[in-house]
């Protein structure tokens, strides 16, 4: 495409909460502000964000609140106008296949939250379909240009790590019920029935991130629980849980070299936080380890190793805390949404393929499928490739 002209991007599912703050306002309009997008000559192309959903009143007030020019709740007739050069998703997961699927066949570039679809079957049809067009397609991985991945990441490939052994994971904190103080997520998310569970939400996110950081899941074996039978939804009415509400899974996953990596994985919104944030993952190998947030990395080495002992009649002397190094950053690592659009719009005015496309959204939608049914029938199970 002309790299003078701005590119037009419809934006789908903008009223909800990340479609909001993190899409349209910390990532396109954060672009618009400052000029448009860098290019590697020093160049800038702007952008031009199409507001698009289903309440007429917030698509306006948006709008007018930040100077956007142009809104539409006919999503069908967005997604078919020639000026667009983008559709963006980030509509409830039901609604998605379909708005794909017509985007791709109108020829569009795709960014799209996940899953991508509500099925394994869909997932991979979206995925095919895209492989026949002449198109870029991204799928929102954020969590891994966020500044502790991003430094847990060099970290694997500068082997530090030495032969990597295992990772542990934490994510997590408490939802309220609703009764007494307002849940901070919506109620849907805890009902099956509409899509809600722990496993469907996260394990997309935990494949793409185990990917990014390890290497290929190659086993699950996970227990979904419901810790918390009932909540109250936003009218303050009492409606019985039917979804998960937390997930605790082991993973093994096959390096680039070859190794198996060990990956425990505890998913939770029934958990109070007693760590730095809402998710951390360690890394452990034969010559350091590190223990990583969405922000923070710290590592430690081989030799910098305390040797510990077990007495259970003597407390310990030393500051286990205190012997961890804070990884740098050695770069302006910024929002995660915004470093992600911007690689993939660079993607698409080079005409070529984003690293994060719906194959790797496929194979997210299969490993909450398996985590559901490993739950289900009590047993390991493989993770067969997806063609």
């Amino acid at each position: 495409m002309d790299e003078r002209k701005p590119i037009v991007i419809a934006m789908n599912g903008i009223t909800g909460r990340m479609g909001y703050r993190q899409h349209l306002v910390r990532s396109i309009l954060a672009i618009r502000d400052d000029g448009g997008l860098l290019l590697p000559d020093g160049s800038r192309v702007q952008v031009e964000p199409i507001l698009v959903g289903r309440n007429e009143a917030k698509l306006k007030d948006i709008a007018a609140r930040h100077n956007v020019e142009r809104w539409t709740t006919d999503q069908e007739g967005i997604i078919t106008d020639p000026e667009v050069d983008i559709y963006f998703d980030a509509q409830t997961t039901s609604r998605r296949f379909a708005a794909l699927s017509a985007a791709i066949n109108a020829g569009k570039h795709i960014f799209t939250e996940k899953p991508t679809a509500e099925t394994l079957d869909e997932a991979v049809e979206l995925a095919h379909l895209a492989d026949d067009k002449d198109i870029t397609v991204g799928v929102v991985h954020d969590k891994l240009y966020l500044p502790g991945l991003v430094k847990l990441r060099r970290l694997v490939d500068e082997g530090f790590f030495g032969r990597i052994l295992s990772m542990r994971g934490e994510f997590g904190y408490w939802v309220f019920e609703g009764e007494v103080q307002p849940a901070q997520r919506p109620s849907w998310n805890y009902r099956k029935e509409d899509g809600g569970g722990m496993m469907v939400d996260m394990f997309c996110h935990w494949n793409y991130v185990l990917e990014g950081i390890l290497g290929d899941v190659k086993s699950v074996y996970s227990h979904a629980v419901t810790h918390i039978p009932t909540r109250w939804d936003e009218d303050g009415k009492a409606y019985d849980a039917t979804a998960d509400d937390a997930a605790y899974a082991i993973f093994e996953v096959e390096t680039p070299s070859g190794d198996t990596v060990v990956v425990q994985l505890n998913s939770s919104w029934a958990v109070r936080v007693h760590r730095r944030e809402l998710v951390e993952f360690q890394v452990d190998g034969t010559l350091g380890s590190a223990v990583a947030g969405l922000f923070h990395c710290e590592s430690q080495q081989r030799a910098n190793t305390p040797k510990a002992s077990w007495d259970p009649d003597v407390p310990t002397d030393i500051d286990f805390m205190s012997q961890w190094e804070e990884v740098p950053a050695n770069a302006d690592l910024g929002n995660g949404f915004r470093a992600q659009w911007e690689e993939f719009l660079r993607d698409v005015l080079a005409g070529r393929k984003h690293r994060y496309e719906l194959y790797s959204a496929a194979r997210g939608v299969q490993l909450a499928a398996l985590g559901e049914q490993s739950s289900n029938e009590g047993r390991r199970l493989e993770v067969p490739e997806i063609k």
